[in-house]
């Protein structure tokens, strides 16, 4: 979570400052993306006799692909849910919280499906099932204990696709709350989503074969368990607690 501004700042500065500063590392990372894909390409100088050694290509099935993808939606519930609270508190802390959020994930979300279009694969893979890139790392032999979902496949229920994230209930309940309700129902469901993440990029960290992807994930880790300690003091401010059970 980000300090406020400094005295005399304005706030719209402020907004543009970390905007730039979360596209900057988007784009970076896109050009990392694309470097991958062009040595996996061949490309290089005059004839390609100079070209770097070429690299793998992820192919839809992969880890790197169903990362991306699963990812993307993961973060898009994300986003929406920092938008809805910021229309249904006045309470700085939590809206400069979702700002911070919703600007994180809308960036990394981009960043993911760039990956996809460079990689010339599907946004939507027909006939894979979310999260299947993560059992599949399972039956490899990968140590993916304690990852919610991973025990025993998850179920989706209720447009709740992967673990952590809000079902169509949930967040119709923080459409229609206000206030110190809507405050509390936005950290609880955000620390449910952020450590349904958490595990997924743990994943991706783990099986993901293209570097800069690897890296992003490390990131997201690092970012949302930030986040997260960040969240439990919030709703302890509020005499509330993190959902029993964890997440969904």
């Amino acid at each position: 979570m980000t300090e406020g501004p400094e005295e005399g700042e304005a706030p719209g500065s402020l907004r543009r400052i970390r905007w730039a500063a979360g596209s900057a590392v988007a784009l970076a990372l896109l050009f990392a993306g694309a470097a991958t894909v062009a040595s996996a390409r061949g490309d290089g100088d005059g004839d390609g006799q100079h070209a770097a050694p070429a690299a793998r290509v992820p192919v839809s099935a992969s880890a790197d692909a169903g990362f991306a993808r699963d990812m993307a939606v993961h973060h898009q519930q994300a986003v929406e849910m920092s938008f809805i609270v910021r229309d249904r508190t006045d309470d700085e802390d939590v809206r400069r919280l979702a700002y911070d959020i919703a600007n994180t994930q809308a960036n990394q979300r981009g960043m993911l499906l760039g990956w996809l279009d460079l990689w010339e694969l599907p946004k939507a893979a027909a006939g894979q099932e979310p999260m299947a890139w993560m059992a599949a790392g399972q039956h490899a032999g990968h140590d993916m204990a304690g990852m919610p979902g991973m025990d025993g496949g998850y179920e989706a229920h209720d447009g709740s696709l992967m673990p952590g994230m809000a079902t169509r209930t949930e967040l119709g309940q923080l459409r229609r709350a206000s206030g110190r309700q809507a405050e509390v129902l936005y950290l609880q469901l955000m620390t449910d989503h952020h450590k349904g993440g958490v595990a997924m990029a743990r994943g991706c960290a783990d099986l993901c074969t293209v570097k800069a992807e690897k890296r992003l994930a490390r990131g997201m880790v690092e970012g949302q368990q930030s986040e997260l300690a960040a969240m439990a003091g919030m709703l302890a401010e509020r005499d509330a607690a993190p959902r029993p059970g964890g997440v969904s």
